[in-house]
């Protein structure tokens, strides 16, 4: 077997997995966009969101949440009271990256946070390091460039303090078009499957892709999403679930990207019936967005009776089709066992 990780890297993967090796994963590590979000519902700007709103926005869907997920997804700006009241039994991941992207200059660079480090992550008590970036392979090669660099010192420093690396990717239209539309759409399958193989190479240190479902399901003709215009049918978007999975190297799992729970279990129930060999979810919007004007008109208490609630019943929902689809993360690379894969 040419795959091998350190024993200290094989037990952080099992401290955000299932037993049986899966990740399902909560994620909550949302900033810009949940103030946004909270702002609209409060009536007030974003930038009058406080600092106690977020937090305790954080720290209630963590508590409710990670009892029935493998880890949860936060962020060490808002997210630590978060991440001290999770379950003991879910493991930690925290993002590395600031929110958004630098839009003071093409290419949706992203920004580190500025007085962070994989090193201070793991001293956080991390079991994973996650990166979002904005990707395309349509992109201007100088820029892309700079993007690999990026990813493959992220990657070193991982290695360096035997973290896990968690790389998610967004796809986008560098001439500006937008990304959810009718337009882009034919494109999307294209843009994750070869972002997929681009960040399976060895020289970037990636241990699991956290990639988008290939299709955007509202432009399928026959799922149940679809708002009457249609970029490709039920068969085509199975092709584009399989040829994204054929071009992976690395364990794999689904983000939600904002769509709504309904959307995502299908999504889910596509992918297995295509045969992609995922490994799990890092979930976010889809599980909790619902509660945002519950907690922004009738506060906590509110919130918490949703997310023990529909929250609870989300995550089961999703918890159901990955125990019947989903593939262990080892199995991946062939191991019945993560101890297989320890060299």
């Amino acid at each position: 077997m040419s795959v091998k990780i350190s024993a200290a890297k094989c037990a952080h993967m099992q401290a955000l997995t299932t037993d049986r090796g899966i990740i399902g994963a909560a994620a909550m590590d949302q900033r810009g966009s949940l103030k946004k979000a909270i702002g609209n519902g409060k009536g007030i700007a974003p930038t009058d969101v406080t600092d106690e709103m977020m937090s305790e926005f954080k720290q209630s869907v963590s508590k409710a949440l990670t009892p029935h997920a493998s880890a949860i997804l936060l962020d060490p700006v808002w997210g630590m009271p978060g991440a001290r009241a999770r379950s003991e039994n879910a493991g930690l991941l925290l993002s590395y990256e600031e929110s958004g992207y630098d839009n003071t200059q093409p290419g949706r660079m992203a920004t580190l946070l500025a007085d962070i480090s994989a090193r201070r992550l793991g001293e956080l008590g991390a079991n994973a390091v996650k990166v979002l970036l904005y990707y395309t392979p349509f992109e201007s090669a100088a820029i892309n460039d700079v993007k690999h660099a990026l990813i493959e010192r992220i990657g070193d420093e991982c290695k360096a303090h035997d973290l896990p690396f968690f790389l998610e990717f967004v796809g986008y239209d560098p001439e500006g078009g937008n990304e959810k539309g009718l337009e882009f759409a034919p494109r999307k399958p294209e843009v994750v499957a070869e972002s997929m193989r681009e960040f399976s190479k060895d020289r970037y240190g990636v241990d699991v892709l956290k990639v988008e479902v290939p299709v955007n399901m509202k432009f399928v003709k026959e799922s149940r999403g679809c708002q009457g215009q249609a970029a490709y049918t039920k068969t085509e978007a199975l092709d584009h679930f399989r040829a994204a999975a054929a071009a992976a190297r690395r364990p794999f799992i689904y983000l939600s990207a904002g769509v709504s729970h309904d959307v995502f279990l299908e999504s889910l129930e596509w992918a297995a019936e295509s045969g992609a060999k995922f490994s799990g979810v890092l979930c976010g919007r889809a599980t909790w967005q619902e509660a945002i004007p519950l907690y922004c008109e009738h506060g906590v208490p509110a919130l918490d009776d949703w997310l023990m609630g529909q929250g609870v019943a989300n995550i089961g929902c999703i918890n159901e089709r990955l125990e019947a689809s989903a593939t262990p993360w080892h199995e991946f690379y062939g191991a019945s066992d993560p101890a297989d894969l320890i060299g």
